[in-house]
C-alpha cells in the first residue's frame, strides 16, 4: 500500500468515516471520540491539540500541531506528516506550500523531524569515521547502512576520501532484510566485536566475523529509526540540514550536494 493511501485509511477508520474515504456517501452521524480520547490539557492551545489527536487512534497530543492554515492540522509520526481537519473527518497526505515564496513546509518539516529523531541518539551508539585531526570537519553525514549492501560497501570502500574532504560519516545499522537475517546478524556481530570500525570495514570487505552475537545492542533501535524517518533503500544518508539523500554519492558529488545546504547557523 503506497503511504498516501496508507495514511488516509488510518484517518478514514479514525473518524469513523471510512466510507467517505473510499467514495461512498457519508453518514451523517458524527463520528464519536475513541474511548482512550485524552483528558483536556492545560492551556487553550493543548486543549485544542489533544481535541484532534482523540479522533486518531494511538496519536499523542505531541505529534498534533497548527499549520498556517486555519482549521488544518498536521499529525506527524516519525518523520511522515499529514494533514487532518479538527474533526478529524477529513485528511490528506500531500506537501504543504507557502506560495508567497514557493517554500515548501512540509519538506522543512521532515527535515526538522529527522534531525529530531537522529539527535536523540548518542554518537556512543554509532560508528563514526571522522576526518583525522588535522582536517576541519565541515559536514556530518548520519549514514544508514545495510553490511550487504552494494553501494553500501562502495561507500565505505572510499570512506577515507570522504573524512579528506571533510565529511564525518556517522553510521548506523538498517539491514534491509529484517530481523532474524543474516544481513541482521552481521550488523549484531559488527556491533559486538571489539574493533566495530575495523569489523565494519572487514564485514563489507565480505570476511566472515567471528564475534558473538552481544545483548544488547542498537541494531533493532537503528532499524526501527529508519523506518519511522522513510528510509525506503540503503544508503540512506541523512544531512546535517535533515535532507535525506537515496542510494550512494562518490565523494565529489556528495560534498558538491553538501555545499548547497551550508547556512550561517549552521555548523
Amino acid at each position: 500500500m503506497q503511504t498516501g493511501n496508507r495514511w488516509l485509511l488510518i484517518l478514514a477508520v479514525a473518524a469513523g468515516s471510512i466510507a467517505v474515504a473510499l467514495g461512498a456517501t457519508p453518514s451523517s452521524a458524527p463520528a464519536a471520540a475513541p474511548a482512550n480520547a485524552a483528558p483536556p490539557a492545560g492551556t487553550p492551545l493543548e486543549a485544542e491539540l489533544a481535541g484532534v489527536a482523540a479522533h486518531i487512534p494511538g496519536a499523542k497530543m505531541s505529534e498534533v500541531r497548527t499549520t498556517p492554515v486555519p482549521g488544518i492540522y498536521e499529525y506527524s509520526h516519525g518523520a511522515e506528516i499529514v494533514y487532518v481537519t479538527a474533526d478529524g473527518r477529513y485528511g490528506f497526505a500531500g506537501d504543504l506550500y507557502r506560495m508567497s515564496d514557493r517554500s515548501n513546509l512540509s519538506d522543512a518539516r521532515r527535515r526538522e523531524l529527522r534531525l529530531a529523531l537522529i539527535g536523540a541518539v548518542p554518537e556512543s551508539s554509532m560508528l563514526v569515521f571522522a576526518p583525522p585531526a588535522a582536517t576541519v570537519t565541515k559536514y556530518t553525514i548520519t549514514v544508514f547502512t545495510d553490511v550487504d549492501c552494494t553501494y553500501c560497501r562502495a561507500l565505505h570502500k572510499q570512506i577515507a576520501e570522504y573524512n579528506r574532504l571533510g565529511v564525518k560519516v556517522r553510521y548506523m545499522f538498517f539491514p534491509r532484510t529484517g530481523p532474524n537475517t543474516e544481513s541482521w546478524a552481521k550488523a549484531e556481530q559488527v556491533w559486538c566485536s571489539a574493533d566495530r570500525r575495523a569489523a565494519l570495514t572487514q564485514a563489507k570487505q565480505g570476511v566472515e566475523l567471528t564475534a558473538a552475537v552481544c545483548k544488547p545492542n542498537p541494531v533493532a533501535d537503528q532499524y526501527a529509526l529508519g523506518r519511522a524517518i522513510g528510509l525506503t533503500g540503503t544508503p540512506g544518508i541523512v544531512t546535517d540540514s535533515g535532507e535525506l539523500l537515496p542510494g550512494y554519492a562518490p565523494p565529489d558529488e556528495l560534498v558538491q550536494e553538501l555545499q548547497k545546504e551550508i547556512t550561517p547557523d549552521r555548523g
